[in-house]
């Protein structure tokens, strides 16, 4: 099946980068500001993106001190059923994010557009640890015209 991936070193602690994942405080500065639930394991998460219901819901699988891993219950039709995986790991005084968005059906035009933007999230999330401003939604940036005429309709942004 094809899947997303994504390899970033971002220059903070791994207890830090972590927490962006792992937190609901976290997760509204690197992905979104309106997310609501639990992210314990056993949670489920719900991710707003401009419209009054939420965009993606995530069941919340797994979360240790070096993994994140929440699987899609509601949201886009093709992110139904995928995993969403973050695995940290220590390097060269940086933590290494290795993210993964596995389980999709078939490559389509959206998993393009998806591949794209977790990539401007977790450079995003990169620049945010290491002192820049957060670009989680609303603050982020569209990528294609669509995204900006309806960002409530359509999945979040990433």
């Amino acid at each position: 099946m094809p899947e997303i991936q994504h390899h970033v070193g971002i220059q903070a602690p791994i207890e830090r980068v972590h927490a962006h994942f792992a937190t609901l405080e976290g997760l509204a500065d690197f992905w979104t500001t309106t997310v609501e639930g639990d992210p314990a394991p056993g949670g489920t998460l719900r991710f707003y993106f401009g419209g009054p219901d939420a965009a993606a819901v995530m069941d919340v699988l797994e979360v240790t001190a070096n993994r994140v891993v929440w699987r899609c219950v509601d949201g886009p039709e093709e992110w139904i059923g995928t995993e969403f995986t973050f695995d940290l790991s220590v390097g060269d005084d940086e933590t290494v994010v290795y993210f993964t968005n596995t389980g999709w059906r078939e490559v389509k035009e959206f998993m393009g557009h998806c591949t794209t933007k977790w990539g401007y999230f977790l450079l995003g999330l990169k620049s945010t640890l290491e002192g820049a401003a957060p670009v989680s939604y609303p603050n982020d940036r569209a990528i294609i015209s669509w995204e900006s005429s309806s960002r409530a309709a359509r999945l979040p942004s990433a």
